[in-house]
């Protein structure tokens, strides 16, 4: 508890003054200003995280963790609960969809296993980060306990740490976890005070039936669980899971240590929210890569302050979309560095 809250503590904000500058560098650039939109929030935004009118994105990562969760017993998913585990032998194999938009965007996956139930003791390119072999059915009842959920995130700040130490300029997260989508479905609507078929979607494509199954076990697990606005730690241990607890520890280490973050979908953004709650100025550390087509993502995005930089329709998870955003955050930080100035080129500015 002690890391958590020392974390918790430590946060800066990010910084306005630095912000400010890169603006000016970015007006003095051969452009018309703000031309460049987003790219040029985006240049200044990384550097307002970093802290230094610098910014680099050169070395990047993405976290991907991945836990089981009792809720899955519910029959919440598509798929079989053994597809935890396979997916996670195949990231560690690089033959995922995160693997190879990651190769495309030059960034390190490192993969983590909270809490998958099949033993995966010894799976090379896979880190054991075991919290438990699962959480609990959170429909009848806390998926952890408060201490478990502590140690989630604790691991998750602890491999943020280490990545940073490790010169990692920039952290993408996602997740695996059959049965995670109604988790965050349940956190949102804890989180935000939505009703639970307002924010409990498809995830992996269940038909009507199912789908209709997952939002009564979101209603349940909320009246199992009522949350307490005043302990978001104690919403996270009833509703969430390992991996999702994970994350969220790796958003606050990140931020301590002011390595931006790259939000994927629905389920990393519950985890960044619940971050966000435990220490709200981690919030500025926050980039949003997308908007998902899961239903209850749009809310968590408002209740996070995030304007979604692509909106592709991905449900993927795994990281997929925030990898493809690290594209537009190298992008911005070239025109920042590289494009030549109206001085420096020999160009006139616009007329007074």
């Amino acid at each position: 508890m002690i890391l958590l809250e020392t974390t918790c503590s430590s946060v800066p904000a990010p910084d306005d003054a630095i912000r400010a500058a890169i603006q000016r560098r970015l007006d003095g650039k051969t452009k018309p200003p703000g031309s460049l939109g987003r790219l040029e929030e985006l240049a200044c935004a990384v550097g307002a995280i970093q802290g230094t009118a610098s910014p680099s994105v050169r070395e990047k990562a993405v976290v991907i963790m991945a836990a089981d969760h009792g809720v899955a017993e519910e029959g919440v998913s598509a798929y079989p609960q053994a597809v935890t585990a396979q997916m996670v032998a195949n990231f560690a194999a690089g033959g995922a969809a995160v693997n190879v938009l990651a190769r495309h965007a030059g960034a390190r996956v490192v993969v983590a296993d909270l809490g998958v139930k099949a033993p995966l003791a010894g799976l090379a390119g896979v880190r054991d980060l075991r919290v438990g072999a699962g959480t609990r059915n959170l429909a009848r009842g806390p998926a952890m306990r408060r201490d478990e959920a502590v140690l989630a995130l604790e691991r998750g700040i602890a491999l943020a740490g280490e990545l940073a130490g490790q010169g990692v300029q920039v952290l993408a997260i996602g997740e695996m976890g059959i049965g995670n989508t109604t988790a965050a479905s349940a956190l949102a609507a804890a989180y935000t005070g939505s009703a639970p078929a307002a924010v409990t979607g498809r995830g992996t494509g269940v038909d009507d039936v199912v789908h209709s199954r997952k939002v009564e076990v979101v209603a349940r697990a909320l009246a199992a669980s009522p949350p307490d606005p005043a302990d978001p730690l104690g919403t996270l241990a009833a509703l969430g899971g390992f991996e999702i607890a994970g994350l969220a520890g790796v958003v606050l280490g990140a931020a301590a240590r002011r390595v931006p973050v790259v939000v994927d979908g629905f389920i990393a953004s519950a985890a960044a929210l619940a971050a966000v709650r435990l220490a709200p100025r981690c919030a500025g550390a926050l980039l949003a890569a997308h908007r998902s087509a899961e239903r209850g993502h749009g809310a968590v995005l408002e209740a996070l302050g995030k304007r979604p930089l692509l909106e592709l329709d991905l449900r993927l998870g795994e990281g997929t979309g925030a990898v493809l955003a690290l594209h537009l955050l190298e992008a911005a930080v070239r025109v920042l560095d590289e494009m030549a100035t109206f001085e420096s080129a020999g160009v006139s500015g616009a007329s007074r």
